[in-house]
């Protein structure tokens, strides 16, 4: 039995609000969201596809996406080479590559043909690089998320009898100095705790920068003070 079409709204903008906070996206981000409706209704993607049910999808994602206020990215289907509908805005902002195309049902899909009708100035762009990412059905959002992607696991695993898979993602980790997180040890000798000589600035999971510290451990290292060679190197 198909579920209900306000529950379905309900349940996404759960789900979508869960991810938006657990990916701690600041205003102006991207989510991507790709969503099978005849994977909804237990059929196979592709086959029954909806309108009546990508509107409430879109319904439910618009109200989490402007309470966060993110931009939502609408993936297309196959046929339409997995493009996305976006706000005029939001193309304009990351200077998205647009296509000339209109979404339907049975080429573009459900989803993407009801946020067509959404949004207030809707384009289709061949491709972005969104922040986070929510795949209702197993539509393969992977090629629209910039790297890396982290999976994220959320307390609701299906919509309908769609599996649920959401991600956030992060910078890539090139190797040298891992900034750790505000409030963690660094690392741990004895009962000596030994810092580097610089301190991260975060915002989020942003590393802004460095700034100089004044001492380079603390425990055993207190009291001891700083000796120099003629050098001027500290020993």
């Amino acid at each position: 039995m198909e579920p209900g079409l306000k529950e379905i709204t309900h349940q996404v903008a759960g789900v979508a609000r869960e991810l938006l906070e657990v990916a701690e996206l600041r205003p102006g981000r991207i989510l991507v969201v790709g969503c099978s409706t005849s994977e909804i209704a237990g059929h196979k993607i592709g086959t029954s596809s909806s309108l009546d049910m990508g509107r409430a999808v879109v319904e439910g994602l618009l109200k989490a996406a402007s309470e966060a206020q993110v931009y939502l990215a609408a993936q297309c289907c196959e046929h339409l080479n997995r493009a996305l509908v976006v706000e005029a805005q939001a193309a304009e902002a990351y200077g998205l590559e647009e296509v000339t195309v209109i979404p339907a049902v049975k080429a573009g899909g459900a989803l993407a043909t009801a946020a067509y009708e959404a949004f207030h100035r809707p384009v289709v762009v061949a491709g972005i690089q969104a922040h986070a990412g929510l795949d209702i059905g197993g539509t393969l959002i992977g090629m629209h998320l910039r790297p890396v992607a982290v999976p994220v696991r959320l307390e609701v695993k299906t919509i309908g009898a769609a599996v649920l898979i959401a991600a956030r993602t992060r910078p890539p980790l090139i190797g040298g100095f891992t900034p750790p997180r505000p409030g963690g040890c660094w690392t741990t000798s004895g009962s000596e705790v030994k810092r580097p000589a610089i301190s991260p600035v975060f915002e989020g999971d942003a590393c802004l920068g460095f700034k100089a510290r004044d001492e380079t451990s603390v425990g055993e290292s207190r009291g001891r003070g700083n000796h120099t060679s003629k050098q001027g190197v500290r020993e």
